[in-house]
C-alpha cells in the first residue's frame, strides 16, 4: 500500500496516512495518544504571538506518570485556524490573508477578540512538543479550538470499540484501507462473503485502471466506512459502502449513516481527563451501535435493494455526456480540476450512461491524494447518478 505521512511540527507524531494498512494506522494513533494534551482554558489564558497560540497560567496536571505542563507555544494547524475563526467570528479568508501577509495584524486581531470575553472557556486539543533534558519546552501543535462542552471520542478508542462491534456482529470482514488526516480518520471495511450481481449496473463498464470488464465481473460487495473526528469536523459515523469488485470503486450511501455526536456537558477548567467509567460506557455504546449497523449493512438484502435503486437511473443513456458532466459537477459544487478528471475517467470507463458518471466520480476519488477530498467526492457519487439521469 502507498502511504503518505505529514509532519506538522518537529518532534510531533505523524498526523497523516493515505491508503494505509490497519497496523500502520494503529501505530500512528498509539504514537499520537502519548503526545495528546486536552485542556479547558479561559480566553484570558490564550494569546496569539507571532502567529502561534500561547497558553499561560493553566495549572499543570500531576499524575503517577509525572507532571503534564500546559503552558507553552502551540503552532495552529489549518483546522485550528478554522476553529479560532468560528469561535471568535473572524472571517476565515481574512485570517488566512493575515497569516500569509501580516502576522502582527493577525496577533492583534485574535488577541483583541480574546480580551473581549476573558472568562469565556474553550477546549484546546493539542500535541505536546518534546524537548531534551535541560531544554526549554518545545513548540507543540494546536490541533483544534472547540467548545468547552465538546465530548472527547478519540480515534484510537473509537477504532478499538468499532472493531469490537464488527467482531461481535459475526460477519467475516477485512479492512481494505485506512486514511488519517488532521480532520478525520477513515477505515474502510468490506465483506466479499456478502456480494450480489449487478449486471445491469455494470453493463458495458471497463475499469479505467486496468481495462477489466464489468460484464465479466459484475459483482458488488457489501461494506462500510468508519469515520471519526477528534477536532470537531464531524461525528463518529458508520456509513454503508458498496464496493464494485472490477475496479474497487466505492459507493457510500450517506442517507443511511449511523452517527454518534461529540456533545456532552460543560467541563471544569484544566487538563481534561475522563474517568474510566465514563469512557467505558461511551465505548460500550459505540460497540453496540456498530454491531447493529454492521448486521444491517452487511446483508445481501440491503445491498441488493441499493443496487436495484441505482439500476433504475444508471441505464439512462446520455445524449451529450460532456454537457451532463458539466451540469452535474456544477450542481454538486465539484471543482474544475476534479471535473476534468471525472470526464477523463468517464471516457475510459466506456459506459455512456448516467451510471458511467457515477463510476467516473468514484474512480476519480480513488486517485486523489487528499483523503478528505476523496471521501467527500465519493459521497457525491449517488447524488451525481440522480442528477445525471435527470439531465439526460
Amino acid at each position: 500500500m502507498t502511504q503518505q505521512y505529514a509532519e506538522r511540527a518537529t518532534n510531533v507524531a505523524p498526523t497523516g496516512a493515505r491508503n494505509a494498512e490497519l497496523s500502520d494506522l494503529v501505530r500512528i494513533l498509539e504514537d499520537q495518544q502519548s503526545r495528546k494534551l486536552d485542556v479547558i482554558a479561559p480566553a484570558s489564558a490564550l494569546r496569539f504571538r507571532e502567529g502561534n497560540l500561547t497558553v499561560q497560567g493553566v495549572e499543570s496536571l500531576i499524575t503517577e506518570d509525572g507532571v503534564t505542563d500546559v503552558d507553552g507555544i502551540y503552532r495552529p494547524t489549518a483546522v485550528a485556524d478554522e476553529g479560532i475563526c468560528d469561535k471568535l467570528r473572524i472571517p476565515l479568508a481574512y485570517l488566512r490573508r493575515m497569516r500569509a501577509e501580516n502576522v502582527p495584524l493577525l496577533d492583534e486581531n485574535v488577541n483583541a477578540w480574546l480580551r473581549q470575553e476573558p472568562e469565556r472557556r474553550f477546549m484546546l486539543r493539542a500535541f505536546r512538543g518534546e524537548a531534551g533534558p535541560g531544554m526549554p519546552p518545545a513548540e507543540g501543535v494546536a490541533r483544534a479550538l472547540l467548545s468547552d462542552s465538546y465530548k472527547l471520542m478519540d480515534n484510537f478508542d473509537m477504532l478499538c470499540a468499532a472493531l469490537d462491534g464488527v467482531k461481535q456482529s459475526g460477519h467475516p470482514t477485512r479492512v481494505t484501507g485506512c486514511d488519517l488526516t488532521d480532520r478525520r480518520m477513515y477505515v474502510r471495511v468490506e465483506s466479499e462473503a456478502v456480494a450480489v450481481q449487478a449486471r445491469e449496473l455494470l453493463r458495458g463498464y471497463r475499469s479505467p485502471f486496468d481495462g477489466r470488464s464489468g460484464d465479466e465481473l459484475p459483482m458488488i460487495s457489501a461494506g462500510f466506512v468508519i469515520t471519526n473526528s477528534e477536532v470537531g469536523s464531524g461525528a463518529y459515523t458508520i456509513t454503508p459502502r458498496a464496493v464494485i469488485q472490477v475496479c474497487r470503486n466505492g459507493l457510500t450511501m450517506a442517507k443511511d449513516v449511523m452517527r454518534a455526536v461529540h456533545l456532552g456537558g460543560k467541563q471544569d477548567e484544566g487538563v481534561v481527563s475522563w474517568s474510566g467509567q465514563t469512557q467505558r460506557k461511551t465505548l460500550e455504546l459505540i460497540t453496540s451501535k456498530t454491531a447493529d449497523a454492521v448486521r444491517t449493512f452487511l446483508s445481501r438484502e440491503y445491498v441488493a435493494a441499493k443496487v436495484t435503486e441505482m439500476e433504475a437511473a444508471a441505464g439512462r443513456t446520455l445524449a451529450e455526456p460532456t454537457k451532463t458532466i458539466e451540469h452535474v459537477t456544477k450542481s454538486l459544487s465539484i471543482g474544475t480540476e476534479a471535473k476534468d478528471m471525472i470526464l477523463s475517467h468517464f471516457i475510459r470507463g466506456g459506459q455512456m450512461t448516467a451510471g458511467g458518471v457515477m463510476q467516473a466520480i468514484t474512480s476519480t476519488a480513488q486517485t486523489l491524494t487528499d483523503a478528505d477530498q476523496a471521501a467527500a467526492l465519493e459521497a457525491l457519487a449517488v447524488p451525481a447518478l440522480t442528477a445525471a439521469a435527470a439531465h439526460g
